[in-house]
C-alpha cells in the first residue's frame, strides 16, 4: 500500500494520539451525547448519516449500533484505521479531507462534533469552504448538527491559550500522549465563533438555523447561548426548496 500523503498539520499530532484519543474526557460523554442527536435530529434506523471529521468513530459506532448507517470521514489516516478497526455493521469510514466534500444530497443529517472539522480545519478561513460541503452533502430537508468553540468562553476563561481578536482563533501550546505515555509537545489553532458569526455562517451556506446553544462535551441540551459554556450546538436544516449557496 502507498503511503498516505499527509496535507494538515494535524495528521501527525493524530498518528502519535492513536487510540489514547479516546482516554480524554471529552470523550467520555458519546452516548449521551447521541442520546440527545438522534432526538434532536430525528434519527431513524434506515437513515444515512455523515460524520464530518469523525476521528477515530465514537459517534458513528454509536449511531450505527442504533440501526443508522453512518459515513464517517477524517483526514488523519490514523484515525481512520481505529475506527474501521472497531466498527460495527453499518459504520463505513474513509480518509478524507472536509475541504473536499463531494457529496451530493446522500445524507438525512451530517453531524460534525468536537471541533475537528469545523475549529482546527477552519481555523485559517475556510469555513464556508467546509460547511458548504456538508450543506450539499445533505438530502433537501436534511437536518445539521455542529458543534462550535465559544468565543467569548475563549477570552473570557482561556488563560493558558492567545485568543486573537481579529482572526478569533486561539492559538495553545500543550502536550499529548500516545498509548505508552509518551508525551510530544504541539501547538493548537483552534477557530472560536460568536452566535451570530454562526448564524451568518449557515445563511451563506444556505441552511436554515432551527436552534443554537451552549453546551459542553457529553451535556448536549438546549440551554440558550451564553458567555459560560466551552462550546455551542448548532441544529440547521437544508431547505427543501433550495440549493446550498456555497
Amino acid at each position: 500500500m502507498q503511503p498516505v500523503e499527509q496535507k494538515h498539520w494535524f495528521e501527525p499530532l493524530a498518528e502519535h494520539m492513536g487510540a489514547a484519543y479516546l482516554r480524554y474526557s471529552f470523550t467520555k460523554g458519546t452516548v449521551r451525547e447521541i442520546d440527545y442527536l438522534i432526538d434532536a435530529l430525528q434519527l431513524q434506523p434506515g437513515m444515512r448519516v455523515l460524520d464530518v471529521g469523525c476521528g477515530p468513530g465514537r459517534h458513528a459506532h454509536e449511531l450505527a449500533r442504533r440501526g443508522i448507517a453512518v459515513h464517517g470521514i477524517d483526514i488523519s489516516q490514523s484515525f481512520v484505521e481505529i475506527a474501521v478497526a472497531a466498527a460495527p455493521e453499518l459504520a463505513t469510514f474513509e480518509r478524507l479531507d472536509a475541504r473536499e466534500l463531494a457529496f451530493d444530497a446522500e445524507f438525512d443529517a451530517v453531524i460534525c462534533l468536537c471541533q475537528g472539522a469545523f475549529g482546527l480545519m477552519t481555523a485559517n478561513g475556510d469555513d464556508t469552504i467546509v460547511l458548504g460541503g456538508m450543506a450539499r452533502a445533505l438530502k433537501p430537508a436534511g437536518r445539521l448538527a455542529l458543534s462550535a468553540f465559544n468565543a467569548y468562553f475563549a477570552v473570557k476563561y482561556h488563560e493558558d491559550a492567545e485568543f486573537n481578536a481579529g482572526t478569533g482563533v486561539s492559538h495553545e501550546r500543550t502536550e499529548v500522549s500516545n498509548a505508552a505515555g509518551e508525551a510530544i509537545a504541539v501547538d493548537l489553532w483552534t477557530g472560536c465563533y460568536t452566535p451570530r458569526e454562526l448564524r451568518l455562517l449557515l445563511a451563506a451556506c444556505g441552511l436554515r438555523v432551527d436552534s443554537i446553544s451552549s453546551v459542553e462535551p457529553g451535556k448536549y441540551g438546549s440551554d440558550e447561548p451564553s458567555t459560560e459554556s466551552p462550546e455551542f450546538l448548532v441544529l440547521g436544516t437544508r431547505p427543501s426548496d433550495e440549493s446550498p449557496a456555497c
